[in-house]
């Protein structure tokens, strides 16, 4: 489903977060991003590894990585959190499902409002019960 505003803000603000990775660490780290010592190992293409929550802290780090000219690497990744299912469900979106929600609830209770007032009415019950009786033979 076309995903809205509201949840492209959503991902942006509470779901994804910036992995840079490098081979060596920057002079200066801006406060928020989280520091990650990667094992070393045959193979391994990276020492460090950058977790920025917010997109403007993750453009510091690189604009101080870019200034030293050192290589690096970036991943947008998903947080692992209880509530990122619930914000952005794979390939769904919320807005449009708490407005089918809203408009449901809003159906359901005109629908049960309209019954119960038919009900109310003594003429109708007696119709209806007479018709059950003939029903039943």
């Amino acid at each position: 489903m076309q995903l809205t505003r509201l949840d492209r803000w959503l991902k942006d603000t509470y779901v994804h977060e910036m992995h840079v990775y490098t081979l060596r660490r920057p002079e200066i780290v801006p406060p928020g991003v989280k520091v990650v010592d990667l094992p070393e190992g045959p193979g391994k293409k990276y020492r460090f590894e950058f977790i920025a929550r917010r997109n403007s802290d993750a453009e510091l780090l690189i604009q101080e990585l870019k200034t030293h000219n050192q290589m690096f690497t970036t991943r947008v990744v998903n947080r692992s959190a209880w509530w990122v299912p619930l914000i952005a469900p794979e390939g769904k979106s919320v807005t449009w499902f708490c407005i089918w929600v809203v408009l449901a609830g809003f159906g359901l209770f005109t629908l049960t409002s309209a019954l119960r007032s038919i009900w109310a009415n003594d003429e109708f019950r007696k119709n209806f019960y007479e018709a059950i009786e003939v029903l039943k033979g």
